[in-house]
């Protein structure tokens, strides 16, 4: 079985300002400097997945999808899954991951605030975020809370994932609240069910120290309603 490539232009064609937080990620990958790379699905996909409750599988998003541990994971579940990234490096590697786990999974070069754009279609049944929203410059995050929302099938999930606290030290800003998250997203139609400190088995070794330094949270959401 073979992974589908999809490449569409993630240029931001409605502003002209310079999205230099593309070059930083695509530095890190070919420094090998991937310290937020893990091995395994976070807690919360795997319990959504397998657990209890757990529906059939549907459609997936994955946005800032890396080198596809995730995407894979939910291929091999049985979703019809959908990885999103901006560097063509991650991407190649999910691609490779796919084909070596013998599972179908789609992987588009993109802007994750232009989902339509990407031609990922509507009706999705969950949304995955491992730390993409957070990384997001403050214009840009109403635009993926419009993008998230115009796909997303009614009671679809939303599992999103960031630090609570800025890095000082980090070349791109990134941070997220659970009140930014309960202002940007209910004001479009979610529901905010969950909102915690992430459990320590849902980072990489590496990332560790990150975890007590800069809170990891994990949020999840559920669609309930459109906004017109």
């Amino acid at each position: 079985m073979t992974t589908q490539k999809v490449s569409t232009d993630e240029g931001d064609s409605s502003s002209s300002r310079p999205r230099w937080y593309r070059g930083v990620y695509r530095a890190a990958y070919r420094l090998r400097l991937v310290v937020w790379q893990r091995s395994r699905p976070p807690t919360a996909l795997v319990a959504l997945v397998e657990g209890s409750a757990a529906g059939p599988p549907g459609r997936a998003l994955d946005l800032g999808c890396g080198t596809g541990v995730d995407s894979v994971y939910l291929a091999a579940h049985g979703w019809d899954v959908t990885g999103i990234d901006m560097v063509p490096r991650a991407l190649s590697l999910a691609r490779r991951a796919a084909a070596t786990a013998g599972v179908e999974a789609r992987f588009v070069q993109g802007d994750v605030t232009r989902l339509r754009a990407l031609g990922v279609g509507q009706d999705v049944d969950l949304v995955l975020d491992f730390g993409c929203f957070h990384t997001l410059p403050e214009d840009l995050r109403e635009r993926y809370v419009e993008a998230v929302s115009e796909v997303a099938a009614p009671g679809a999930t939303l599992l999103l994932y960031g630090f609570r606290r800025a890095p000082r030290a980090a070349p791109i800003s990134a941070g997220l609240t659970p009140e930014e998250v309960t202002r940007r997203f209910t004001s479009a139609g979610w529901e905010v069910e969950h909102a915690d400190a992430a459990p320590a088995a849902d980072v990489s070794p590496t990332g560790r120290r990150s975890r007590v330094s800069f809170e990891l949270w994990h949020y999840r959401l559920r669609r309930t309603r459109s906004v017109t």
